[in-house]
């Protein structure tokens, strides 16, 4: 059963309606057999690109959507509800676009960002290195500047799109001392740019993920975005939406776990009664339902303080952590809750408990986002003392 949805405007009622009938339509009939011989679903980026859900939070000027990241975060949801591999190619795309959309000259905007948006290119985002994940700072990419261009040399890993993209953006160093990270926008064809094989992965097998290779791939200097060591400032600005939408990705696998798992408890009788009227099983189907519907209140606080212009770094790190721990755990129970078919791959909710897994060790593990928040919370409360009125 759908969740149902608090949405500001009849637009965003408009914008779900629009995604539950291609997520129907388009994306459900192919999931499981592209899932099953992992084929990169370039197609479908396509037409969710023609119909404005690629473009959903940037500006109208340029080609976006001017949609508040409350309703991004639904659309993204509703997608990855129905195939969670297009729905974190979504959150991908987006933030692939984040640097441009940002930190880009008003020429660099008005250049390259309608067709990006427009979903007739596919983005991919270049951060993370084999020995540099949850430390971008430590990156040996390195990009030189040569007359009017950079040589960029190096290698990316967990490439998401890797070797399907049409552009990359890319972190590269341009200095020595430890923040001298610059951020450039690459074009798949750029000589010297190659993708390696794609990773086995256990989970979201629909998704190319490659390292990137980058041998001597020279870019012109009008592919800088922002100046010179602002990199790392884009990057982790970036990381704050893309926590949220893999959050959103996070609700929408949880989502879909708990609308079989309720299915089949429905249907299935044991003792004489369907299996959802037993306690111990009633139980179980409630914790998932409570899981599911928490964590998205959670993205969507953190959601609104980012369309108020608000501070929510903290809120996003709270908003993955939360969203993708509790996919973990409500797609495990759904797969509990069928008991043997739901470990055979005749259901769904085996795959969905694979995928969940990622969501906890993308866009920063979730150790990674506890240190985030507690350092958060030290330097929030650094050299106050907090007492709690009498009166409440």
């Amino acid at each position: 059963m759908p969740a149902t949805r608090l949405l500001p405007t009849d637009e965003a009622t408009a914008l779900i309606a629009l995604t539950r009938d291609i997520a129907a339509r388009e994306l459900l009939p192919q999931v499981a057999r592209a899932e099953e011989t992992e084929t990169f679903p370039r197609e479908v980026f396509r037409t969710l690109g023609r119909a404005g859900l690629l473009s959903l939070p940037y500006p109208e000027e340029y080609g976006g959507g001017g949609q508040p990241y409350e309703v991004y975060l639904q659309v993204v949801e509703e997608i990855a509800s129905a195939w969670a591999s297009v729905g974190v190619g979504v959150s991908v795309h987006a933030l692939s676009c984040f640097g441009l959309a940002t930190a880009g000259s008003e020429d660099q905007r008005r250049r390259w960002l309608p067709e990006m948006l427009s979903g007739e290119l596919l983005g991919a985002y270049c951060l993370s290195e084999p020995h540099a994940g949850s430390d971008p700072a430590a990156m040996t990419t390195r990009a030189v500047r040569d007359g009017d261009g950079y040589v960029i040399t190096g290698a990316k890993a967990w490439t998401t799109h890797g070797g399907e993209a049409d552009f990359y953006k890319v972190m590269a160093r341009t200095g020595d001392a430890r923040g001298d990270i610059s951020c450039f926008l690459v074009p798949a064809e750029a000589p010297g740019l190659s993708a390696d094989p794609p990773e086995r992965k256990m989970g979201l097998t629909g998704s190319r993920t490659s390292t990137m290779r980058f041998d001597g791939v020279r870019v012109p200097v009008e592919r800088l975005l922002g100046a010179e060591g602002d990199g790392l400032r884009i990057a982790l600005a970036g990381l704050d939406s893309g926590r949220l939408g893999i959050a959103a990705v996070a609700v929408g696998l949880g989502q879909a776990a708990v609308d079989h798992a309720l299915a089949y408890a429905k249907e299935r009788e044991t003792f004489g009664k369907p299996i959802i009227d037993h306690q111990g099983l009633a139980f179980v189907v409630a914790d998932m339902e409570a899981a599911v519907q928490s964590a998205r209140a959670t993205m969507l606080h953190a959601a609104r303080l980012k369309d108020l212009g608000l501070p929510y770094s903290r809120e996003a790190s709270i908003a993955k952590l939360v969203a993708t721990d509790a996919a973990m755990k409500v797609t495990t129970d759904a797969v509990q809750v069928l008991g043997g078919y739901g470990y055979t791959r005749d259901f769904p909710v085996e795959r969905f408990m694979r995928e969940a897994k990622v969501t906890q060790i993308f866009e920063g593990t979730n150790q990674i986002q506890r240190m985030v928040i507690g350092r958060s919370m030290a330097k929030a409360n650094a050299g106050t003392l907090h007492t709690v009125d009498a009166a409440g």
